[in-house]
């Protein structure tokens, strides 16, 4: 019976697609990583969201993670300009389901905030797998984060003012640990499962009546 998650649906999918395209797409998936991951808790103003999204496909983070216990659940596309077709977004209806899903996945949980014991961006250690906690523009993170955090992290400020937007504060660290890794020794870069998975998937993202040609490629 044939797959249409193994590398012989792919190989079909990419007979439709153009060769620049599915160039791009492998050289874009080179530069991809899931060793840091995002999480954003109950981010109330949507277009905050979207930028995060936003700012992990340009930095090649593959995966966000948002948990929706109190707040709307849509994508603000005008933001988000097309970043949600090429970053995967985990969503959770707790706090306490996203922790475990991520510490499951080996992550070590990393509460971002100005205070407590907060390492400072450029002394974070980058040689273990993280997921990155970002929460609401007004409150910060829930205490339930801070309390099973497994580090804290913080952006070296100069200025009276106390806290950086949630978007802007993203895109500062995502963007440093982002420059880090790839100048590091670190294997940051997908597995061959992972790549051939995202390389099916963004293939049938663009490709039009895909249920159509999927269903062609089932019954030859």
């Amino acid at each position: 019976m044939k797959n249409i998650s193994d590398v012989n649906y792919l190989n079909y999918l990419e007979t439709i697609i153009t060769e620049e395209r599915k160039n791009k797409f492998i050289d874009m998936l080179s530069r991809r990583t899931r060793h840091f991951t995002v999480a954003m808790e109950d981010v109330y103003q949507l277009h905050n969201a979207s930028a995060v999204m936003r700012t992990c496909e340009i930095f090649g983070f593959q995966e966000l993670n948002v948990i929706e216990a109190k707040y709307g659940k849509t994508i603000d596309k005008e933001i988000a300009l097309g970043a949600e077709k090429w970053v995967d977004v985990n969503r959770f209806n707790s706090t306490e389901e996203c922790i475990k899903n991520l510490k499951d996945k080996g992550y070590r949980i990393i509460a971002t905030t100005p205070h407590k014991d907060s390492c400072y961006l450029e002394d974070f250690d980058i040689s273990t797998p993280a997921a990155l906690f970002f929460g609401t523009e007004k409150l910060g993170l829930s205490e339930e984060v801070m309390e099973q955090a497994d580090g804290f992290l913080k952006i070296p400020m100069y200025g009276f003012t106390e806290s950086i937007n949630v978007s802007s504060s993203a895109a500062i660290i995502i963007h440093s640990l982002s420059t880090r890794l790839r100048n590091s020794d670190i294997q940051w870069q997908l597995n061959e499962e992972e790549l051939l998975e995202k390389r099916i998937d963004w293939a049938r993202k663009s490709i039009k009546d895909i249920d159509f040609i999927t269903e062609r490629y089932l019954s030859d």
